[in-house]
């Protein structure tokens, strides 16, 4: 029998945001609200962590292993799920240096859900992927023998999830607009979409490297491309957790506006990013645009 809390979950709501800086460029707001898709695992977190839970519950496994940094959504996400399941989890955490200072906000709550926290260096960390790497992490955590999820939980079945993202969204906007971190839920988000549909995406962190991760996650998950996307760089703000003063004042008034939390690592970054395209003329005049608010604050 099917854990109650990995049963499908309702389409989240999608809900029009009247605003006069899409308006006046006859472009359409509407804010698909998957924060709202799960009580405590939402958005990206709930579309890509529920397939990886299935799979390690079908398979009877007891523990989960995941990898984030130390404000990492992911980390918060999977220590929840673990609690609401039953199974351990264990999270490996980059940067070494973390181990003997207090827990930052995030990361105690990971460990009030329950989540064992391991820290490792960075260069370690960067090679995370390698087999030996990976091995020697794992036994170095306790946790030789449990199911992994990668770091932010891209991975093909994550895709599967997100691609029900995508469908949701069939026939209600012309542009999908999220932001990204690892590009999972972008990747599924794309393969989802109908012909005619075309997903932007928004990264959080600076580097450029986002576009060939995502080709690489479809091709695991879809066999090749799937779906029309692009990415509109340069609105990362100083980088991954960077939240400048002008950001934080952009996210209250939206939230003043508009009366949605606005999440400030990664939502506040998309909603920046679509307000200066529009403002640049980027969408076409009748275009219906979709921000997918990922997270709460």
């Amino acid at each position: 029998m099917t854990h109650p809390e990995l049963r499908p979950r309702p389409p989240s709501p999608l809900v029009e945001a009247a605003d006069e800086r899409f308006a006046a460029h006859g472009v359409r707001l509407l804010l698909k609200r998957d924060d709202l898709v799960h009580p405590e695992l939402p958005g990206n977190k709930w579309r890509k962590l529920a397939p990886n839970l299935r799979a390690a519950v079908e398979a009877g496994h007891g523990q989960l292993a995941t990898f984030g940094g130390a404000y990492s959504n992911h980390l918060r996400a999977t220590a929840a799920a673990g609690r609401l399941l039953g199974l351990r989890t264990v999270g490996i955490v980059r940067g070494d240096e973390l181990a003997g200072r207090p827990l930052n906000d995030s990361l105690a709550r990971c460990a009030a859900d329950g989540m064992r926290l391991h820290f490792t260096t960075r260069s370690e960390y960067r090679r995370k992927t390698e087999p030996q790497t990976l091995a020697r992490l794992l036994e170095a955590a306790g946790a030789t023998g449990a199911y992994v999820v990668p770091e932010g939980g891209s991975n093909a079945l994550a895709l599967t999830g997100c691609a029900e993202l995508g469908r949701e969204l069939r026939g209600r906007c012309d542009v999908a607009a999220v932001a990204c971190g690892t590009g999972g839920t972008l990747a599924g988000l794309a393969a989802g979409l109908a012909p005619g549909q075309r997903a932007l995406g928004v990264p959080v962190l600076a580097g450029g490297f986002l576009g060939a991760e995502i080709r690489s996650l479809q091709a695991l998950a879809f066999g090749g491309p799937a779906g029309d996307w692009a990415l509109a760089e340069g609105y990362d703000h100083g980088g991954y957790a960077r939240v400048p003063a002008a950001l934080d004042s952009f996210a209250a008034d939206f939230e003043s506006r508009h009366g949605v939390p606005v999440e400030r690592i990664y939502v506040a970054k998309l909603l920046w990013a679509l307000t200066a395209l529009t403002a640049e003329a980027a969408f076409p005049r009748g275009t219906t645009l979709t921000a997918v608010i990922t997270g709460p604050p």
